[in-house]
Order: C-alpha cells, then sequence, then structure tokens
C-alpha cells in the first residue's frame, strides 16, 4: 500500500458564492490530477470566513444548506475524479448559522458532516450555533480504508478535541483554520498527534487573506523508529504564506505499526483517575463570566 496523499488547499477566497464554487472546483482538479486522495479546504470556504466587521445579518445571511446545488458540484466531483474531499461552509440550520465541514469519500458519498464545537465565541463567532460532538468515519480511499476525524480551527485549543477522535479510532484528523499559525499554535497540533498517536493535517488561508499566514502543515504523530536515533519530527508538511497546493503523503502502514509499540494515546490511560474533567459544577479562575454551554 502506498502513501496517503493529503492535499490541502491554502487558497484566497473570492468576493461571491459562485466564484467560491468555481475556483474550489479548479482546485481540487488540480490536486486531482497531483495524485491526491483527499483535498481539504480551509475554514468555511463557502463565504471565505468572511464574518468580520460587516453586519452580523449581512453574514449569516450567506449560510447555506449542507444539500445545496454548491455542496452537490463537490460530492459529483469527488467521484468523477475519485478522491474524497473535505469541504467546509457556512451552514444554514434549524438551530443557527454553522462553521461545518463535510467529508465526501471517493464515491461521492457523504461521509460526515461535522459541525465546530468550540466556537470562538469571545468574539463574532458567538453568533454560530455550537456542534454537540466530534465524529469519526471510515473513509475508504485507494489504499485502503482510514479512520478519519475532523476539528475546526479553536477546536485545536482543547486536547478533549483529539483525545476523544482518537478515542473513537481516528488515525487521521482533518483540520480546516482560518488564523494566524504561529509557533504556538503548531506547537499545538504538534502536541494533539504526537500524544494521541495520530496524524493531522491542517489547511490555513494564504498570507493575502486578512489575519492568516498560510503555515499549513502536516504532522504523521509518529515520534519513534526503531532504526532512528532519539525521537524524530512528526512534522511531514509545512507550508509557506504563499496560496498553492500542498500535498503530504502519510505512511499510513508506519503510523498502524507504530500505535501498536508505543506507549501514548490510549495505552496506559488512567480514565477512572479523571473524573474531575466530567464535574461542570466547578468554577475555576478562567471560566468566562459570559460563557455559554
Amino acid at each position: 500500500m502506498g502513501p496517503l496523499k493529503i492535499a490541502l488547499l491554502q487558497i484566497a477566497p473570492c468576493g461571491t458564492l459562485q466564484e467560491n464554487l468555481e475556483k474550489g472546483l479548479q482546485y481540487c482538479r488540480r490536486a486531482g490530477a497531483l495524485g491526491a486522495d483527499i483535498a481539504l479546504f480551509p475554514e468555511m470556504w463557502s463565504n471565505g470566513y468572511a464574518i468580520y466587521d460587516r453586519p452580523v445579518e449581512e453574514w449569516t445571511a450567506e449560510a447555506i444548506r449542507a444539500d445545496c446545488d454548491l455542496v452537490d458540484a463537490f460530492a459529483q466531483l469527488a467521484r468523477e475524479l475519485g478522491m474524497a474531499i473535505g469541504l467546509t461552509l457556512l451552514e444554514q440550520h434549524e438551530d443557527g448559522p454553522r462553521d461545518s465541514f463535510l467529508l465526501f469519500d471517493r464515491h461521492g458519498e457523504r461521509r460526515s458532516v461535522y459541525a465546530k464545537v468550540h466556537t470562538c465565541d469571545f468574539d463574532v463567532e458567538r453568533h454560530l450555533t455550537p456542534g454537540d460532538d466530534f465524529y469519526v468515519t471510515t473513509l475508504d480511499t485507494a489504499h485502503g480504508e482510514v479512520e478519519v476525524g475532523a476539528m475546526i480551527c479553536f477546536d485545536r485549543e482543547f486536547p478533549e478535541s483529539a483525545r476523544i477522535l482518537m478515542l473513537k479510532g481516528a488515525e487521521l484528523i482533518l483540520v480546516p483554520n482560518a488564523c494566524p499559525m504561529e509557533i504556538n499554535r503548531l506547537s499545538q497540533l504538534r502536541a494533539r498527534a504526537y500524544e494521541n498517536m495520530l496524524a493531522i493535517a491542517t489547511c490555513n488561508y494564504p498570507d493575502t487573506v486578512p489575519d492568516c499566514n498560510g503555515g499549513s502543515s502536516v504532522f504523521d504523530g509518529v515520534a519513534y523508529l526503531p532504526d532512528v536515533e532519539g525521537s524524530r519530527d512528526t512534522c511531514i508538511l509545512q507550508a509557506g504564506g504563499h496560496e498553492g497546493i500542498y500535498i503530504a503523503e502519510l505512511d499510513l502502514e508506519q503510523l498502524r505499526r507504530y500505535r501498536k509499540s508505543e506507549v501514548h494515546g490510549n495505552a496506559y490511560r488512567w480514565p477512572s483517575k479523571y473524573a474531575l474533567l466530567l464535574d461542570t459544577k466547578i468554577r475555576d479562575p478562567f471560566l468566562r463570566a459570559d460563557r455559554r454551554g
């Protein structure tokens, strides 16, 4: 089995939904021509995460249904190219607009719908409806099946997000993003991959987009190899700031061998000692008074 090729579409949005559709289809075709098995968009591609410095009523009106023509076009293209597509959108939902991720397999079948759980409620994202769970799906690829989960941007900053996905069997986490990927956020991704023994692929907007700087990355989670002295760099791809398609080759067989023998992830956990994590009555000094949920 060859490596799983993940294409990070680090591309800038256009001014309209139709233009984003056309550009997204174009770049997916390019990724397919490069042999990608999975193509991943940055966060909220349908409107380019254009939710700042605008009236709330204006950008929330741009939410689209998860079964609209734009979404169907990417499902059809996934089937045509034989390539999985991780699409992102501002989703119209009965409970209010959501920051959502849809994963189509290479047959054009929708395998997962995930809404960002940790919305940035300290800012304009307080007007979004957060998701209520994390999901893992079995994704059929040309190189066999892989267990895939998703987080979106701020989800990355909570170790529970990746931990739950690991416990549900994830081997690969796809992370659409829309913020500066500086050393501390990159360190979070590195840590999530290391401590859970899984791969994390993050796609950000390029540096031509306000408050973004590219830096899309893939960490394969394999810190040690029998024939390598000491630890190795788990970063197998680190993009610069420019717009483009960045492809990482993930060695799933290596990751699976590593997970069978190493000590991280679920190997030596003590869940019975973590009861405090589930105590909703605790009010520590860092909980904000205006926090919902």
